[in-house]
């Protein structure tokens, strides 16, 4: 028999794990992809971070919540890096 959980644990953590993840990949993407093929990558890096939500959010156990979860990660990705996008299409703009 297995005692019910009292204090259950905290899941803010795997969700802003997630958005530290695509902030370096967005950074990895910035550094090592070539300035045309930088988009593309970015819609692979979201993916790859919606994978993650997933293995994170499932890896806690908990039943109770997981979609809401997995949204706030995956939305929160997609905000980080749409504010890189923001900066690359910037840099852009003013390299020569």
């Amino acid at each position: 028999m297995v005692a019910p959980e009292l204090v259950p644990r905290r899941t803010i953590g795997g969700i802003i794990a997630v958005w530290i993840v695509a902030a370096l990949v967005g950074i990895a993407i910035a550094v090592f992809v070539p300035l045309g093929w930088r988009a593309q990558w970015l819609a692979v890096g979201l993916a790859g971070c919606l994978i993650a939500s997933f293995l994170v959010q499932l890896a806690y156990g908990r039943s109770q919540g997981f979609t809401q979860r997995v949204g706030a990660s995956v939305l929160g990705a997609f905000v980080v890096l749409g504010i890189l996008s923001l900066g690359f299409g910037l840099a852009s703009l003013f390299s020569v």
